[in-house]
C-alpha cells in the first residue's frame, strides 16, 4: 500500500505539469514523466500509464498493456487514486465511442518502427475454433500487408491499433487468436469481410448469439 500512496502522492503533487503539456519544457515534461513511471514501476514494474488532454480537463489512464494477469493491480491502483481537479484516472483503456473518423476515411495513421496503418482501410473476417466454438478470431486484412509483412513488428502494430480500438480488456478477453493477411479487391466484395471498426459491435453481437 505505500507504493500505491507514493504513486499517488507524486502525481497529486506535480499534476500541474502534465496538465499542461503543451506549456513545459519537454525536458522537464520526460523527467517528471520519467519520475512518475518510476513511481509506478516500483509498485508494478509492467503496468503503463497515458495521458490526454483536453482544453478543459485531463484523462489519466493506468494499464496493463494488454496482460490479463495485471487487471486487479489495475484496478487495485485506480482504487485508491485521489480525486484531483480537472483530472479523471481511468482503468484501462476504453474501447473508442466515436468511429465516425473511421467511416468517413478521415483517422490519422498509426506510424510504428517503419509500419503505416489506419483502422479505416483495415478490414477483418470472423474465425471460429471448430474444438471450442466459444472462442473468437479475427483475420485481420491489410491494404499494405505484402509491403510490411517482413517487418518483425507488424503484428505488434495490429495489436496496438485493435487495443485502442475496442478497449484494452475486450482484446484480452474477447480475442482468442489474431491472423493477418493481405487485403485483395474481391475481398470487398464478400459478405464476410468487414470493416474493422465495427469489430466492437460484433464482439458484443457474438457475445449475445
Amino acid at each position: 500500500m505505500n507504493q500505491i500512496t507514493t504513486f499517488w502522492n507524486y502525481f497529486q503533487q506535480n499534476n500541474f505539469v502534465f496538465l499542461l503539456l503543451t506549456e513545459v519544457p519537454q525536458d522537464e515534461l520526460k523527467n517528471q514523466f520519467d519520475k512518475l513511471l518510476y513511481h509506478l514501476h516500483h509498485y508494478n514494474k509492467d503496468l503503463g500509464i497515458i495521458i490526454k488532454n483536453k482544453k478543459t480537463n485531463a484523462e489519466l489512464i493506468i494499464t496493463a498493456n494488454g496482460n490479463p494477469y495485471l487487471f486487479k493491480e489495475v484496478e487495485l491502483l485506480v482504487h485508491h487514486a485521489p480525486k484531483i481537479n480537472r483530472w479523471k484516472t481511468t482503468a484501462f483503456l476504453q474501447p473508442e465511442m466515436n468511429i465516425e473518423k473511421y467511416e468517413n476515411g478521415t483517422d490519422k495513421p498509426l506510424n510504428y518502427c517503419g509500419i503505416s496503418i489506419r483502422i479505416s482501410e483495415m478490414y477483418f473476417i470472423p474465425l471460429e475454433n471448430p474444438n471450442k466454438l466459444t472462442d473468437l478470431g479475427i483475420r485481420v486484412l491489410l491494404k499494405n500487408y505484402i509491403i510490411h509483412k517482413e517487418n518483425s513488428r507488424l503484428r505488434e502494430a495490429v495489436y496496438t491499433l485493435i487495443e485502442h480500438l475496442i478497449g484494452e480488456k475486450s482484446f484480452a478477453n474477447d480475442l482468442s487468436f489474431i491472423e493477418i493477411d493481405q487485403l485483395k479487391n474481391e475481398d470487398l466484395e464478400d459478405d464476410c469481410v468487414l470493416e474493422l471498426y465495427n469489430l466492437k459491435f460484433f464482439i458484443d453481437t457474438f457475445e449475445y448469439d
